[in-house]
Parts: C-alpha cells; sequence; structure tokens
C-alpha cells in the first residue's frame, strides 16, 4: 500500500471522500487542497459508460478551452513549400520537412503538438513509432492533418487551448483544464467546454448511462468527485 507523505495527507482531510461536489466547489476546493511549490496542473477524469475494446464504442475529439491551459504550447508543423510560409506567418515554432523528419529520427522532440499538410503525411509516416506512443503524430481525427489554406486557424488553436481527449483502455478519459493558478470562474468555463465536447463525442454504440462519474485532482492533490448534473442537463 502507497504511503502518502503528511503534505498530502493533509490536503486530503479537506476532501469529504463520500461526497459529489458541486463543479465550482469542487475547483474551489482543488485549489485549497493544492500544497506543492508550483502552479500545479488541474485534470479532470471521466469515467464513460462504454466498452473500450469495442470499435464502435471509441471516444475521440478535441475541445477549444477558452482560456487555455497557462502554458506555452510549442507548435512543429510539417509544410513545404507556400504551406511552410503560412505556417510560419501564423506563430508555428518550428516549420519544415526532410530537415525535420531527419532531426526527430535523432531524438529532437522538443514540441507539444505537431500539425501536417495532407502532402506530408507520406514522408512522416516513418515518424509513427517515435511519435504515436507519445500522442505526438498528426491525425486527421484529431485536427492536426489540415490543409495548408487551413493552417493558420489550426495552429491558433493548438496555441491558444485546444486539447485532444481520447479514451484509455480502462474507460477513462484525462484531461488538463488548467493551473490552479487560475480564476473558478476560468476554470470552470474550461470544465464546461471540454464536457460539452465529450458529450458531442459519444459513440453510436454507447447504451445506457455516458459520462458515469467524474472527479477532478491537481498534479500532487487528492481526487475529488464531481457532481456534474448542472453541466449536463445544460449541454
Amino acid at each position: 500500500m502507497v504511503t502518502r507523505g503528511k503534505k498530502y495527507q493533509g490536503a486530503a482531510k479537506l476532501v469529504d471522500r463520500t461526497k459529489a461536489y458541486q463543479p465550482r466547489e469542487a475547483i474551489e476546493l482543488a485549489k485549497k487542497a493544492t500544497y506543492a511549490g508550483f502552479d500545479e496542473t488541474v485534470e479532470l477524469h471521466l469515467k464513460i459508460g462504454v466498452d473500450p475494446r469495442s470499435a464502435d464504442q471509441q471516444v475521440r475529439g478535441i475541445a477549444l478551452l477558452p482560456n487555455g491551459l497557462g502554458k506555452k504550447i510549442r507548435v512543429l508543423v510539417f509544410a513545404q513549400g507556400e504551406a511552410a510560409k503560412f505556417a510560419d506567418e501564423a506563430g508555428a515554432d518550428h516549420v519544415g520537412g526532410d530537415e525535420l523528419i531527419k532531426k526527430i529520427e535523432d531524438g529532437w522532440l522538443d514540441f507539444d503538438v505537431s500539425i501536417a499538410t495532407p502532402d506530408m503525411m507520406g514522408k512522416i509516416g516513418k515518424l509513427g513509432k517515435i511519435l504515436g506512443r507519445r500522442g505526438l503524430m498528426p491525425n486527421p481525427k484529431s485536427g492536426t492533418v489540415v490543409a495548408a489554406d487551413n493552417l493558420s486557424a489550426a495552429i491558433t488553436e493548438v496555441s491558444k487551448g485546444r486539447v485532444e481527449f481520447r479514451l484509455d483502455r480502462t474507460a477513462i478519459i484525462h484531461v488538463p483544464i488548467g493551473k490552479v493558478g487560475f480564476d473558478e470562474d476560468k476554470l470552470l468555463q474550461n470544465l464546461t467546454a471540454l464536457i460539452e465536447a465529450v458529450i458531442k463525442a459519444k459513440p453510436i454504440g454507447a447504451k445506457g448511462q455516458y459520462i458515469k462519474s467524474a472527479s477532478l485532482s491537481t498534479t500532487m492533490g487528492p481526487g475529488i468527485k464531481v457532481d456534474l448534473k448542472s453541466i449536463l442537463f445544460s449541454a
């Protein structure tokens, strides 16, 4: 059994484990229960009522968080010619083709999101084993394979707070919604935007209760059960 430190135990005492808190209450409590010496990330964990082994019950999508994630997102774009010019003008941190592919093959991974134009996918396919396991491979389903004339919008969205969510093997979705340093309203707006996106991504094969439970936590803090009824009924 894992032995928790005194600071964690003190934070855990603030949380009633038998209670599901209203979203704003849960956010306020998460902020109170933080104790680390850095600006912790606030994460939402959703238990989804689907079978992750079934192809028609996969949950995956994108949420645009209105207040971002509170950190600089380093964007890499695989593009050539005029598309590369568009990406550079839109503020991408790294833009290129063969030279970037070679750099990544050599072990360089100093970026958070990668975007590619369709014509580059054949070239970067060999990076699948490197980028795929880290969730960095461009994919049409996640909106990171885009035409040249859509690059500017895609880069802007990613930079401002577009997050990708997907079901894990235990039917849980884990997604950051901001930093402890955000005020309650900003975190609540991000949380609501995420829930609405997850609802829109409900697969056709889902039966019964879709979102079975939710909890909120910070990087180092205890889990806090969240009652999502107010958001679910308004979404």
